[in-house]
């Protein structure tokens, strides 16, 4: 490790809680740790207010003071590894899983992996969607799509999909049912991120093609599913590409 890496080093690991390395100095000896420590504050206010950037829903659903002792925990615990704080945050929800005081709580883990899968969709690689004309007489038996990389499905333990859609701005409270939902997540041709639930047979046809099988294989994953619905939505929004090779 070079000298400028160590102090680097020294420096980010001071940064939650400890001294001020000795590279850091002032004119005046003594106004170094205070200088330090408005440094820290500020560090800490930018990476909280960075969290609650990615994790919105979280923040309203516990509220400012205990988000903000939440990230504080956080940010000792996982703090960033990259100036890209969009790349940051994916040990979030797992350390939301495992607080003591959330415990009543056990969809808060599963409505951050749905925030965290948001981002990750927005950010993900382009991709040219499917022209409607090449599936015109396309054989199912030989027809092999592929996802957009934004699309994500993701399983979850709760009803998280319906809690987080009523904590979205201008939604109206509902009811939430019990039991496990499956998301999907993808980032449409707007540029917008939707979140919907759906059924574990459109969760299992979507996995198969994700896996590169045939349309007709992946509809026998769900023989009890017209496909036509769900094909033409996720094609509308752009979310089906031509597969490379065979």
């Amino acid at each position: 490790m070079s000298p400028h890496d160590a102090t680097l080093a020294r420096f980010g690991a001071a940064l939650p809680h400890g001294a001020a390395p000795p590279e850091v100095t002032a004119s005046d000896p003594a106004e170094v740790a205070r200088r330090f420590a408005v440094y820290r504050n500020n560090v800490s206010f930018s990476l909280c207010a960075a969290l609650r950037t990615r994790f919105p829903v979280i923040a309203r659903l516990v509220g400012a003071e205990f988000f903000a002792a939440l990230a504080r925990d956080f940010i000792a615990a996982h703090p960033p590894q990259s100036p890209v704080l969009h790349e940051w945050g994916a040990a979030f929800p797992d350390s939301l899983d495992a607080c003591a005081p959330l415990a009543a709580f056990s969809y808060m883990g599963d409505v951050a992996r749905i925030e965290w899968a948001r981002g990750l969709a927005f950010h993900a690689a382009d991709a040219a969607p499917i022209a409607p004309a090449r599936l015109t007489g396309a054989d199912p038996a030989r027809l092999r799509l592929a996802l957009h990389p934004s699309v994500i499905l993701l399983p979850l333990a709760s009803p998280a999909v319906a809690i987080w859609a009523i904590n979205q701005p201008g939604a109206e409270a509902g009811p939430v049912h019990s039991g496990p939902e499956t998301a999907l997540i993808l980032r449409d041709r707007a540029f917008d991120v939707p979140v919907r639930a759906i059924a574990p047979a459109e969760a299992a046809l979507i996995a198969a093609l994700g896996r590169g099988e045939t349309l007709l294989q992946a509809a026998a994953h769900a023989p009890e599913l017209d496909p036509t619905a769900l094909l033409v939505a996720l094609m509308q929004a752009g979310a089906l590409c031509e597969r490379a090779g065979p």
